[in-house]
């Protein structure tokens, strides 16, 4: 079997950033698949699930109700627990998205109240929720990305 694109990519040379995976084009319509990388891959600590799945929640919930809502297909976490992965249909570059990914990183870190969709009938795990976590891994992400603003893979 052939390789998948993202096994090809260094994770010992990874970094914290926004990056694009792939891009899926199918009868004229385009979807481009962001990497959004918070945590070094094998250098740091892994994410712990309830934070995951609090900026899960929450980031969603931004993202369907952003100005580019129309444009969102997916938004969820990566298995190995280093990011997210951020799907949205059109040819797009992570300059161009980025802004909405730190205007998703101001609605975690300013967020107070119930998470959205964490209640028994509207969620599989719905008690599994850090929001304290979840804004720790979202600040030094955001300080990261707007210092450091990593958006090529490393060669």
């Amino acid at each position: 079997m052939d390789k998948i694109e993202s096994f090809k990519i260094d994770h010992l040379r990874l970094m914290p950033g926004l990056y694009v995976s792939r891009k899926d084009c199918n009868s004229g319509c385009t979807v481009t698949t962001f990497d959004m990388r918070i945590t070094a891959p094998n250098r740091e600590p892994v994410m712990d699930m309830p934070a995951i799945h609090t900026i899960e929640h929450l980031g969603a919930t931004f993202l369907r109700n952003s100005d580019i809502k129309d444009k969102i297909v997916y938004f969820g976490p990566m298995g190995c627990r280093t990011g997210f992965y951020f799907l949205v249909f059109g040819d797009e570059i992570p300059e161009e998205i980025a802004g909405t990914v730190l205007d998703m990183c101001d609605f975690i870190l300013n967020f107070k109240g119930d998470i959205p969709g964490a209640l028994p009938s509207e969620c599989g795990n719905y008690s599994e929720q850090n929001l304290e976590m979840a804004k720790y891994y979202i600040r030094r992400y955001k300080k990261d990305i707007s210092e450091n603003k990593r958006f090529v893979y490393p060669d």
